[in-house]
């Protein structure tokens, strides 16, 4: 990856995009569209963005998924399934070139079904690329850590993912993966929400 062309795209602004367009493949099929929550975390959806628009996020795996909770992905450092050191016991442990970036807490939002959220470690200020897609509401994670976005239509792909196992959620074997992650701005984003309503 190119440090210095995300940083470019980073500097571009969070407006150049609102949203994203996963495709999953694995037990899960289809494409899980996020809206960029620009206004109340304006520096983690530009990470997003760049990395989304660099590639880097292409054949990540979802590596951390617990029933009734969380499915957790975007570790572009040891999450790409289709690079050749790729081990999954490893997913889940890295994050990207760009620098980490500090809790951005709402009020506004709470941490309900369907809402993007920021992973991070003990550090509150140590989110990088890594976010996770809820499966039901979790308000009691709401000021602990940033929203980034909420999913717009595909929930019933990412109802799919295969789940993990234990505690953590950890997912054994063949995951399912961001096959393709694309930028897509606010008029595409509101004719795909839209149609899906229709």
């Amino acid at each position: 990856m190119l440090k210095g062309a995300v940083f470019a795209t980073l500097l571009a602004g969070a407006a150049a995009a609102d949203g994203i367009a996963i495709d999953v493949t694995g037990d899960a099929s289809g494409t899980v569209y996020i809206d960029l929550f620009e206004d109340i975390a304006p520096l983690h959806a530009a990470q997003i963005t760049a990395l989304a628009a660099d590639g880097s996020y292409d054949g990540v795996v979802f590596h951390r998924v617990i029933n009734g909770f969380m499915a957790q992905t975007g570790d572009v450092e040891f999450g790409d399934a289709s690079d050749a050191q790729f081990d999954m016991r490893r997913a889940g442990t890295g994050g990207s070139q760009l620098d980490d970036i500090a809790l951005e807490a709402s009020t506004e939002r709470s941490f309900t079904r369907g809402m993007v959220g920021m992973a991070r470690s003990q550090n509150p200020d140590s989110a990088n690329s890594q976010f996770f897609i809820m499966f039901d509401d979790g308000a009691f994670l709401d000021g602990q850590y940033t929203i980034v976005g909420e999913v717009v239509v595909g929930m019933d792909v990412v109802d799919a993912i295969k789940l993990g196992t234990g505690a953590n959620g950890a997912v054994i074997g063949e995951a399912d993966a961001m096959d393709v992650v694309r930028v897509i701005n606010a008029d595409e984003l509101s004719d795909i929400v839209d149609a899906a309503t229709l």
